[in-house]
């Protein structure tokens, strides 16, 4: 934002689903307000009936969650602009970079002309912001088996649904309007995330809070008790497409033995 000079406003999380809250988003709104940028954070789909309601367009950030869906449509397509990042942790890789969408076809000839800075007549500020052929290559061919290491990650969080309901935890929740990705499996632990992950590690599990800080703590901001929450009691337990059945079983039962 600071690259634009916008200025950024920070609106909380709904601790259930960890997706921007669109009350938190409307009371923050002011007539300044260009946009909304939407994480579908872990690969769950944000609400976006709710937010699209407020009038303002949104910026889709499908970084996690690049086979998603919400009400059956992709998401990405909601979106004035949608950005997915290609990075090594993403579902979708090509080791770095990533792709914005829009429909838009007079602000996709903008920023194409912005992408990379050789061979232009009209001198402006231009990036090089460009895909590498090697890369492109790679992410084709991940985009060919990102059915399957979607249908493999579903199939390990219907698993860990069955063995862990009745454990004292929040897991995430079936939704009729969106279709998890699961670019984590994140749950919510009654004490301490950090303290329950060293007791994982010692089981030979590793899992983490899903994330490093929160912003509005970097920047020492109060008034956010849902992502405050979320940081305290939100871990990420092991799921990706290479897991074996042999570590599947180790996940649960690490799980079930620190949480009873």
């Amino acid at each position: 934002m600071e690259y634009v000079g916008a200025t950024p406003r920070l609106a909380d999380t709904d601790p259930a689903t960890y997706n921007l809250d669109p009350a938190e988003v409307r009371r923050r709104l002011t007539r300044q307000t260009r946009a909304i940028i939407v994480p579908h954070q872990f690969g769950l789909p944000a609400d976006l009936d709710a937010l699209l309601e407020l009038g303002v367009p949104l910026i889709e950030d499908c970084a996690q969650a690049i086979g998603a869906r919400y009400r059956g449509r992709p998401v990405g397509g909601f979106g004035a602009v949608s950005i997915v990042s290609f990075y090594a942790t993403k579902l979708l890789t090509t080791g770095e970079g990533g792709i914005l969408l829009s429909r838009d076809r007079r602000l996709l000839a903008r920023l194409r002309d912005r992408r990379e800075y050789d061979e232009r007549r009209r001198p402006t500020v231009r990036y090089n912001y460009k895909l590498t052929d090697f890369q492109a290559a790679l992410g084709r061919s991940q985009l060919r088996r990102l059915p399957a290491m979607l249908a493999r990650r579903t199939a390990i969080a219907d698993r860990y649904r069955r063995e862990w309901r009745g454990l004292p935890v929040r897991l995430p929740a079936p939704d009729a309007r969106r279709t998890h990705a699961y670019h984590r499996f994140v749950i919510s632990v009654p004490g301490a995330a950090r303290t329950m992950a060293r007791r994982l590690s010692r089981l030979g599990v590793t899992a983490r809070p899903p994330v490093f800080q929160p912003i509005h703590m970097t920047l020492k901001l109060d008034g956010f008790p849902g992502a405050t929450h979320a940081f305290r009691h939100a871990l990420s337990v092991p799921l990706y497409p290479a897991l074996t059945l042999r570590e599947e079983a180790r996940v649960i039962r690490a799980v079930q033995r620190v949480l009873t």
